[in-house]
């Protein structure tokens, strides 16, 4: 059997260098998840900045992707909530606004009432008298007609 010998001293030690030196290197911390951005925006601020500074690593990595997603999210997350407090505050003021009428109707209605208990008995005004109207042109009655003084009969006129 044949032996297999490197042909290099050298070309083994370096291959072995190498193997050691991607070994021992730290790991590079995995991205951070979208919610962690959402939920840390110091990291968020900073993972911002350094995407901005360099455009070319602002398409390429992935921090810059998830932190681009994690801004959106805030954003739609920060729009639900001014929606919400936007109705609350309109059905909060239509609320006061339906109070100021019903207290206006009330006052209102109170105006209007008739106590009968408290009225006069007598107007405290007397009514004006009646007077000849200008506007009314005056007819003379008509003249009564004579009877013979018996009755009338149903359909019959007296004459």
């Amino acid at each position: 059997m044949r032996r297999m010998h490197p042909k290099s001293p050298w070309l083994s030690a370096l291959c072995l260098s190498l193997v050691a030196l991607v070994a021992c290197t730290p790991r590079r911390p995995p991205p951070a998840t979208v919610s962690d951005l959402m939920e840390d925006r110091v990291t968020l601020d900073g993972l911002l900045l350094k995407c901005n500074s360099d455009p070319r690593r602002n398409r390429t990595d992935p921090d810059c992707n998830t932190a681009r997603i994690a801004v959106e999210r805030l954003a739609v997350q920060n729009e639900t909530d001014d929606t919400a407090k936007r109705q609350a505050e309109f059905e909060r003021q239509r609320e006061l606004l339906r109070q100021a009428q019903e207290k206006q109707r009330e006052l209102q209605e109170s105006a209007t009432k008739v106590d009968a208990y408290h009225l006069p008995l007598v107007p405290v005004e007397p009514p004006p008298a009646p007077g000849p109207t200008a506007a009314a042109p005056s007819v003379p009655p008509p003249p009564e007609k004579q009877s013979d003084g018996g009755p009338a009969m149903f359909g019959q006129a007296n004459r």
